[in-house]
């Protein structure tokens, strides 16, 4: 029966894109330039091990968003790790089940119990309010995440934790080059983590880093990156291998080049998504507030099975059918996903914002590989699924009425 439902919500006339359109397709900078850092890292012989590249992407990185520290990482999951065991987070710490799951493992990595918030329904981000029922005396810290580039409710999570005395930071893998009430991502709590995977707007092909004002703090991830190296065969703490290479820190160079243009596209691609979703009835753009500084890279729906007719679900795999392709961020919570729906099964009954989401949101493809002829070819087909979705409906009412 589904189908069913997908041939008959295409009705034979949208386009068939050549290739695919996914969500997140790699940004790619000047190619002249990044080979010449390429060459030059080969004809210096000098690969990893906090190189000339990798300090200057560092500085870079940090005059930008405007804090005295960035310690850049081979990816933000191992960044995020490293943050979290320098800010010395033990026993709980308070998260939202919407984010991509790395938020929780690293936590759950480091024996650390992450508890999972609800969030605000109309921002997506944890909600203030309900970090606060869920303090007990393990509570050690709170992970805000500014979920989709839009940052969450900072001056409501830095109340708690003041008042609390508990440890904030915040996972900023979505939100490189964004602004809360016009300052940069970057430098609120204790820290905050970017990530630069090839799927974000900006990236190092893999990588990620912290940012901090905390000159102690700082000092623990420098050493904690390199195993707790403090100059030549000297340890002094515990640490891993979380150092980021210079053929990535090249890239991110590149990448730094190329930025504002990655944001004009993804700023347009957004308007021209506006555009096309006006007049859908039950597809909500989620919109972003252009007073700040954004990157713009998610092109986030909402859908109404209510009013459309055809749930996030089915939507998704016909937009699939044609190439397109649309993701469920973040299906189906962190809750749900092994091990803490064996840990928690009935963390859902205190998520009922964030049960609700996870079945309406999807993602569109944007970037620089998606121009506005396809983002008006996307939303024709969604057009088109939409406008047919109560007669298709119909149809497979009389079809299972006639088989049964």
């Amino acid at each position: 029966m589904k189908n069913k439902l997908e041939d008959l919500a295409l009705l034979g006339g949208s386009p068939a894109f050549q290739e695919k359109l996914h969500v997140g397709y790699p940004n790619i900078g000047d190619r002249s330039y990044l080979m010449e850092r390429m060459n030059d890292i080969l004809d210096k012989n000098w690969l990893s091990n906090n190189g000339p590249y990798v300090q200057e992407l560092e500085r870079k990185i940090a005059a930008l968003v405007g804090v005295k520290h960035c310690i850049t990482m081979c990816n933000g999951t191992v960044a995020l790790e490293i943050a979290i065991r320098a800010a010395e987070l033990t026993g709980e710490v308070i998260v939202p089940s919407m984010t991509f799951i790395a938020t929780a493992h690293a936590l759950q990595w480091q024996e650390i119990t992450p508890i999972f918030c609800d969030i605000d329904p109309k921002t997506h981000n944890i909600k203030p309010e309900k970090v606060e029922e869920l303090i007990t005396p393990r509570t050690t810290g709170i992970i805000g995440v500014h979920l989709w580039g839009r940052p969450c409710d900072v001056e409501g999570l830095s109340e708690i934790s003041r008042r609390h005395n508990l440890k904030l930071i915040f996972d900023a893998a979505h939100a490189f080059h964004c602004t809360y009430n016009g300052r940069m991502v970057g430098s609120f709590g204790s820290a905050e983590v970017f990530s630069f995977h090839a799927t974000k707007f900006f990236n190092t092909f893999e990588g990620g880093a912290v940012v901090t004002n905390d000159d102690d703090l700082a000092s623990r991830v420098r050493l904690m990156k390199n195993f707790g190296f403090s100059g030549y065969d000297n340890v002094i703490y515990i640490g891993t291998n979380g150092k980021m290479n210079e053929v990535s820190a090249a890239m991110g160079l590149t990448s730094l080049e190329s930025m504002e243009k990655f944001v004009d596209r993804n700023l347009q691609n957004y308007r021209d998504y506006q555009r096309g979703f006006s007049d859908i009835p039950g597809i909500y753009l989620l919109s972003y507030n252009e007073q700040e500084k954004c990157n713009y890279q998610y092109i986030v729906l909402e859908v109404d099975e209510e009013v459309t007719h055809i749930n996030r679900d089915d939507l998704v795999k016909v937009l699939i059918k044609e190439n397109i392709m649309a993701r469920r961020y973040f299906y189906p919570g962190c809750h749900r996903m092994e091990p803490y729906r064996s840990y928690f099964p009935n963390a859902g009954l205190l998520l009922p914002e964030t049960e609700k989401l996870v079945g309406r949101v999807l993602c569109l493809p944007t970037g620089n590989a998606v121009g506005s002829d396809a983002v008006r070819e996307i939303c024709q087909v969604i057009r088109l699924v939409v406008v047919n979705a109560r007669r298709v409906r119909e149809e497979l009412k009389r079809y299972k009425e006639k088989i049964n």
